[in-house]
């Protein structure tokens, strides 16, 4: 199985830590798998799984899961159909898979809610500012930042759902799905787990979580996420009680650079083609779908924090924003969070 990154740098989202072992009873017993994918990590805990079902069985059906998604999506991967894609000339038209139609139909969709804030042709722009496979070289001019631009912008490419048939109306466009991969992954393999007959479990690759039925002590799945300030990597700024769900969390502060005193960082506004300049740390959301999770915690993260909460109360979005102040961080939590959150460190 192919294992070449869909993402190289370290994700700059907020640690999400798991918290679902502690106290657990003998009897619980808890079966644990875990190994490498997409350039990161993946884990699966879950318990009292059918008669018959064994962890060779599990493993088997998340590493097809892996598989699929890897060969569809994975930009880093030159045999991939994404890669196949980003690599065709203008007006080359392609016919893709009915998985990577579905992730590309939500980019889009998410893409029109954010008023173009969530673009998945970003790519152009994270190369020109050095977040790239390349990683960085210097400093980018107006004039390179002027024509990354112009290779970026969903009205750049020609899209036909019907057909699943998608091509590039300028040469270099490309397209990224950093932000939708993992989730998606851990989406269908929540759902081959679940036609298994598995009912209590966590699966989680690289930070995208989806928590199902009841942990090891037979309660919800505690998450915990994580305090982002300087020297502090691991503390804990709020606890979430979750079940049937997804978690996912985005953030500026563990990818960028500095330069003359200003943070650069890995998020990039399409709109303005700059690192995002705002005052939004991290959010986390909770959704009914780990690859929406993720894509909108990206997106509402992009959008600052004012405009965020605007579009994510009107969805009704689970989300816990932090962001920073003159003095300190401050935790926003949407009211359809609520009922996960269980707890708040000042």
């Amino acid at each position: 199985m192919k294992t070449a990154a869909i993402k190289r740098f370290t994700r700059p989202a907020l640690v999400l830590a798991f918290c679902c072992l502690a106290a657990c009873g003998s009897d619980s017993r808890p079966t644990q798998l875990a190994g490498s994918i997409f350039g990161t990590t993946w884990s699966l805990t879950y318990r009292e799984p059918p008669e018959g079902v064994t962890p060779a069985q599990v493993q088997s059906v998340v590493d097809g899961v892996f598989e699929l998604v890897n060969r569809s999506m994975n930009h880093y991967d030159p045999d991939s159909v994404i890669s196949d894609f980003n690599h065709r000339d203008v007006d080359s038209v392609l016919e893709v898979d009915w998985d990577f139609a579905y992730v590309l139909s939500a980019a889009l969709a998410l893409y029109k809610s954010t008023d173009g804030a969530y673009d998945v042709t970003v790519s152009a722009l994270s190369d020109v500012w050095g977040f790239g496979p390349e990683g960085p070289t210097s400093f980018p001019t107006e004039v390179e930042i002027a024509e990354a631009r112009e290779r970026t912008g969903v009205v750049n490419m020609q899209w036909d759902s019907t057909t699943r048939e998608l091509s590039k109306r300028v040469k270099g466009l490309k397209l990224d799905f950093s932000s939708l991969a993992k989730g998606y992954a851990v989406d269908l393999g929540a759902d081959a787990l679940t036609e298994l007959g598995i009912s209590h479990f966590m699966l989680e690759v690289g930070g995208e979580v989806w928590v199902q039925g009841q942990s090891p002590r037979r309660d919800e799945w505690r998450i915990a996420v994580e305090r982002p300030d300087a020297g502090a990597r691991g503390g804990v700024q709020a606890a979430l009680a979750v079940t049937d769900a997804g978690i996912a969390t985005s953030g500026d502060y563990r990818n960028f650079f500095e330069r003359e005193g200003r943070r650069y960082s890995h998020l990039i506004d399409p709109r303005t083609g700059y690192p995002i300049q705002h005052d939004v740390v991290s959010v986390t959301v909770v959704h009914g779908s780990a690859m929406m999770a993720d894509a909108w915690a990206t997106a509402l993260t992009v959008l600052g924090s004012d405009r965020a909460m605007a579009v994510a109360k009107q969805r009704g979005l689970a989300f816990f924003l932090l962001r920073r102040t003159d003095e300190s961080l401050e935790a926003i939590a949407s009211p359809a969070m609520a009922k996960w959150l269980v707890e708040k460190t000042p």
